[in-house]
């Protein structure tokens, strides 16, 4: 009997799929050890938003905020949610009692005397939320300056600080209400996350439009930089083609770096912490640094073309 010239070839664990994305992941986390980032210029204040529930906004501003602060930035987080998610994630104290950005708002505290500093890092700073702002869209109807309260209070906290703050993140409720609208009176940019999922895009443009109207009336700095794609799924086509659609219709907005589903990243604010410090060399938490990195590199970009 003749032996077949058709051979299959041994196979080699080093050759499955999944021994090709440690190696991927362990060559990307050594490539984050050698970054070296000099922030500088001034304070960026970002409001994180997305009206469409489920695309990973808290998560995105917590998790970005602590990969800047990893780099080195100092990073106030400003937690709008009354929901106060953002504040748990960061292990920040947010009971009723809590001095909040409730008393900011409506009674008119120094942003100072809320802000608390993350057990995570020093150069992480939180301002929580409580439950009693589940109340302040009702109660900012009848105030003064309704629409600027954050800003003012962010302009008296950042003019007085002695050690300034690199970025402020702005963590928005799921809706266009007064809160939403101060986030974005108060902030310069505007971060969009993006869900790699079927109407992905559902909503954006109401979002867009109410950002013109703040642009026009209340803000004329406010501007879309920064979009980021969320729960990618690289094993689906799907995944792919909602990248595609993002980035054609936003070509210079969307950062490279796409955050993929992530167990790691779903678990982390359950121990009231984010995956940088929850397990920092998980896929998750290596995908944010990169996604900061790029946003901190992009600022630095801007600045430097300001500044010739």
């Amino acid at each position: 009997m003749q032996e077949s010239d058709d051979v299959a070839a041994p196979f080699s664990i080093d050759d499955s799929p999944i021994a090709r994305e440690l190696a991927d992941l362990t060559s990307r986390r050594k490539v984050l050890e050698t970054v070296d980032l000099h922030i500088e210029g001034p304070t960026r204040v970002i409001t994180v938003s997305n009206q469409k529930g489920g695309v990973g906004k808290t998560t995105t501003a917590v998790n970005m905020a602590s990969a800047l602060a990893s780099l080195g930035a100092r990073v106030l987080v400003i937690d709008l949610d009354p929901q106060g998610n953002a504040s748990t994630a960061l292990g920040v104290p947010h009971t009723a009692e809590t001095p909040s950005v409730y008393d900011v708002l409506i009674d008119e505290f120094p942003l100072a005397d809320i802000v608390q500093v993350s057990p995570e890092s020093p150069r992480l700073l939180c301002a929580p939320s409580t439950i009693h702002l589940a109340g302040a869209e009702i109660e900012l109807v009848s105030q003064v300056a309704r629409e600027h309260r954050l800003r003012t209070a962010l302009e008296d906290y950042l003019s007085d600080d002695a050690d300034p703050v690199d970025f402020v993140i702005i963590d928005c409720p799921p809706s266009l209400g007064l809160l939403t609208i101060n986030a974005f009176t108060a902030a310069h940019e505007l971060m969009i996350p993006i869900q790699c999922e079927y109407y992905a895009l559902e909503g954006l443009s109401q979002l867009l439009g109410s950002v013109r109207m703040i642009q026009k009336h209340l803000n004329p700095r406010l501007h879309l930089s920064t979009i980021l794609l969320t729960m990618y799924d690289g094993r689906t086509r799907l995944a792919q083609q909602v990248a595609d659609e993002v980035r054609s219709h936003f070509s210079k907005e969307v950062l490279h770096t796409v955050i993929p589903r992530s167990v790691r990243v779903s678990e982390a604010p359950s121990f009231g912490q984010t995956v940088i410090a929850y397990d920092g060399a998980s896929a998750g938490a290596v995908a944010y640094r990169e996604a900061a990195v790029e946003l901190a590199r992009r600022g630095l970009a801007e600045n430097n073309k300001g500044a010739s």
